[in-house]
């Protein structure tokens, strides 16, 4: 039996949650792409509360970018959630890509994160 993309990207979803958890010493920064946009949340498990907030739908960063769902759009939102995160002093988080692949859009996001200061 052969797996649609979106059953493929649901059992990586699960299998990954499986094993990532976020705790106040370490959140977790989960991702999120859609077709127009990104977004990445850094969330305490233990506290089922999401701490900091980054996306393309913000205002300020939407009418800097051309488009939201290219790679230069997602490392601006890498940087903006290193850099509010870094100012709430958390400097290490566990990645949750969120069954996407490390590729593109999600690898841009990582990375830009990492330069920004993030340790994960």
């Amino acid at each position: 039996m052969k797996l649609t993309r979106r059953e493929s990207k649901q059992r990586r979803h699960k299998r990954i949650r499986g094993k990532v958890k976020g705790s106040p010493e370490r959140p977790r920064l989960a991702v999120f792409r859609s077709h127009e946009h990104i977004y990445a949340q850094v969330i305490d498990d233990t506290q089922h509360s999401t701490l900091v907030a980054a996306s393309t739908v913000e205002p300020d960063l939407k009418s800097s970018l051309s488009s939201g769902a290219n790679c230069e759009a997602s490392a601006q939102v890498g940087k903006l959630i290193a850099q509010r995160s870094l100012e709430k002093g958390i400097t290490k988080v566990v990645f949750d890509r969120g069954g996407n692949l490390y590729h593109g859009r999600i690898k841009a996001l990582a990375e830009a994160a990492r330069e920004a200061g993030l340790d994960f």
